[in-house]
């Protein structure tokens, strides 16, 4: 009977030796989990396994604990995983930037700007002042700020203020004297302000470029700090990839650098500013492709904002009768442009928020991308739409759309639009039905970075504090399954990504995050609310 045992117990030893051999390696198995895989079948999952920064098996816990052996495991207890998400029109080297510089977000005063300001320079001392982020629509006096009080306060200190859209300036005497800008300075392409024959110190869109060019350039020791503070930022809040909005060649080179160094992990798509210069050089070099960084499109300015009167509108604006806005560009040398990337390898993703910009882009597109199927170009906001414009979302041109912006200008769009053109504008789900698909983003650091907000306002079309009860305009909300998939899938194939990354499936990119609630299925205003317990880039865990 002993000897029997015996051998009964060392075929169960050589059986699970056998077994154990027959598993394959992992380096990291996360099991107990409910796995929003976004896979076209859009299927739940309890565990994946994976290997060299991809996932190797997903499926059932048993299954997966059958056929893989890992030394590092998760136990999720229950939590629920999602694919990594992306922002698919963000300015994430710009956040980075603007953390080293004064906070304007905010402020619900002129005089909180300056008290800002000034707590700011107690600290640093600055020579050169750059803040950015007021908003006089948050303020009492809902008119733009003049520059009288930056002059009395910082006499021989120039400081640059940049609007919360990015498409406005506010600047003291100081500061306009050394971009040489006066009352008798020609500009195209945006309005230098000028009230009674004086300067106010308010720059809109391209006139800008005259002060930029005065700002003293970040040393690279400031630019590397702004870069991985914020990527700390993009890990807290579950964002794994992001849509760059508008780099120049010694950023995108910098990046590149550090992501080979493994001083960087965040995933970048680089959209380069559409220069002359840019896109001769990135067109002859073709596109750019490492395991972190995608360099395959240009960013191109149509116009401005609506909130700083700079987007480019059919009719004038209904409450100010004769400011139409403007395109930042003449036609001709838009339709160069686009010709020119159309004859490359490259996407063109074109900031458009007016009507007026949308239909002249549009049309543009159609007309150069002719015969040329599967170019995925994008019209970045595409904001505010005429009707009969809404058909060429059909033509393959995918509309990158911010629902933020929908309940943060929801306050006071109507007196800029009117109703009728309001109607036709932040329509995401009349886009998506006809483009069949929609990439989110945020288009921060103008709004915030939590993508949450992103899947609560497209859902709900509620802003933070519950308003409107019943939503803005809510019958252009999205499903929660096509607001996840505008931050995963879609964004994913509108950037030829998605064999790669957007779902979570076998060899793809483990780019996941995990929560502790279920965004699909809890109460809709709780979702804001909610941040990732993990997060996790190519297997990596940086949260």
């Amino acid at each position: 009977m002993k000897v029997k045992n015996i051998l009964l117990a060392a075929c169960c030893l050589i059986s699970a030796w056998i077994n154990a051999q027959k598993k394959q390696e992992a380096d990291l198995i996360v099991s107990d989990a409910k796995i929003y895989t976004v896979n076209k079948a859009f299927q739940t999952a309890e565990a994946l396994a994976v290997k060299d920064g991809k996932i190797i098996g997903i499926g059932s816990k048993a299954d997966i604990l059958k056929k893989f052996s890992a030394k590092k495991t998760m136990i999720a207890k229950g939590k629920y995983m999602y694919p990594g998400f992306y922002d698919a029109h963000a300015h994430f080297y710009g956040l980075g930037m603007n953390m080293q510089a004064v906070n304007l977000r905010g402020t619900k005063s002129f005089q909180e700007v300056i008290e800002r300001i000034q707590a700011f320079q107690k600290v640093k001392n600055h020579t050169f002042i750059i803040g950015r982020g007021w908003d006089q629509n948050d303020w009492k006096e809902k008119e733009f700020p003049t520059k009288e009080l930056l002059d009395q306060y910082f006499p021989t200190i120039p400081v640059v203020l940049t609007r919360i859209d990015g498409h406005a300036m506010l600047v003291n005497t100081k500061a306009l004297e050394l971009a040489g800008i006066t009352t008798k300075t020609k500009t195209s392409g945006g309005q230098i302000e000028v009230k009674d024959g004086k300067l106010t110190g308010i720059l809109v869109d391209n006139p800008m470029e005259l002060v930029s060019a005065i700002i003293p350039k970040p040393t690279r020791e400031t630019q590397i700090t702004a870069l991985q503070e914020a990527q700390k930022e993009m890990f807290h809040y579950g964002l794994t990839t992001i849509n760059e909005a508008g780099l120049e060649r010694d950023v995108i080179d910098l990046i590149d650098s550090l992501q080979q160094e493994n001083k960087l992990d965040i995933n970048i798509y680089a959209m380069v500013m559409a220069t002359r210069e840019n896109v001769d050089h990135y067109t002859q070099l073709g596109i750019y492709k490492t395991d972190k960084l995608n360099v395959r499109s240009f960013k191109f300015m149509g116009d401005g904002a609506l909130g700083s009167r700079g987007a480019c509108l059919h009719q004038a604006y209904s409450d100010k009768p004769k400011q139409f806005g403007a395109l930042l560009s003449p036609i001709p040398t838009i339709r160069e442009i686009a010709k020119q990337i159309a004859e490359s390898d490259y996407q063109m993703n074109s900031h458009a928020i007016g009507d007026s910009t949308n239909t002249v882009l549009l049309k543009i597109y159609k007309e150069v991308l002719d015969g040329k199927p599967d170019r995925r170009w994008k019209i970045e906001h595409a904001q505010i739409i005429r009707e009969q414009d809404f058909d060429y979302f059909k033509l393959g041109i995918i509309p990158s759309v911010q629902p933020t912006h929908a309940t943060s200008d929801m306050y006071w769009a109507e007196d800029r639009l009117g109703k009728k053109r309001l109607q036709y504008s932040y329509a995401y789900k009349t886009m998506l039905q006809q483009a069949g698909l929609i990439a989110l983003g945020t288009d921060f650091p103008i709004e915030e970075v939590n993508p949450m907000y992103t899947f609560y306002a497209a859902v709900a079309r509620k802003d933070l504090k519950n308003y409107p009860e019943n939503g803005f305009q809510s019958e252009n909300a999205l499903t929660r399954e096509e607001t996840l998939k505008g931050m995963t899938i879609w964004a994913a194939y509108s950037n030829f990504e998605e064999n790669e990354k957007g779902s979570l499936e076998v060899g793809k990119w483990a780019d996941f995050v995990i929560f502790d609630a279920d965004i699909m299925t809890m109460d809709i205003d709780g979702v804001p609310y909610v941040v990732p317990v993990n997060t996790f880039v190519k297997g990596k865990q940086v949260k």
